[in-house]
């Protein structure tokens, strides 16, 4: 797999409910513009991959990409015409836990209608719904 974790603390983790909005990660950091989600959800490695490689294939010299997300999670399944019982299964794929505000990619380098298109074909490819985002101007501090 293209993405996955090196380590991991536990093997298989539990499947829960996602609850609530995202509290970090919810901001535009490293780039101009950014690609937010407005729905909770998983995002696989493969679909964290393709909305880079189409975004790369956008890009291409102009800007700089950042992806914010990375597939922590393990998600197991069992093989196929296995009879009940005898464990959980083993791990099948990795996902990213998204929360409604999460901001999961970013460019810089770009012109807004540059990042616009960009994002509107990374937007394709993503299981969960999402906006564009623009950085906040920073806030003017006073030096005494």
């Amino acid at each position: 797999m293209a993405m996955m974790p090196r380590r991991v603390k536990h093997r298989k983790s539990q499947r829960r409910r996602i609850k609530g909005n995202a509290t970090r990660g919810n901001t535009v950091v490293l780039g101009d513009y950014g690609l937010q989600s407005t729905q909770a959800g998983h995002i696989t490695a493969q679909t964290i991959e393709a909305g880079r490689i189409a975004a790369q294939q956008y890009v291409r010299g102009i800007g700089k990409l950042y992806i914010r997300i990375f597939p922590h999670k393990s998600v197991t399944a069992r093989p196929l015409e296995t009879r009940m019982g005898k464990g959980k299964g083993e791990p099948d794929r990795w996902v990213a836990t998204v929360k409604p505000g999460t901001v999961m990619y970013e460019l810089k380098g770009v012109t807004e209608q540059q990042a616009k298109i960009c994002f509107a074909r990374l937007a394709h490819k993503m299981p969960v719904r999402c906006r564009f985002v623009r950085r906040r101007p920073e806030l003017e501090t006073t030096e005494a």
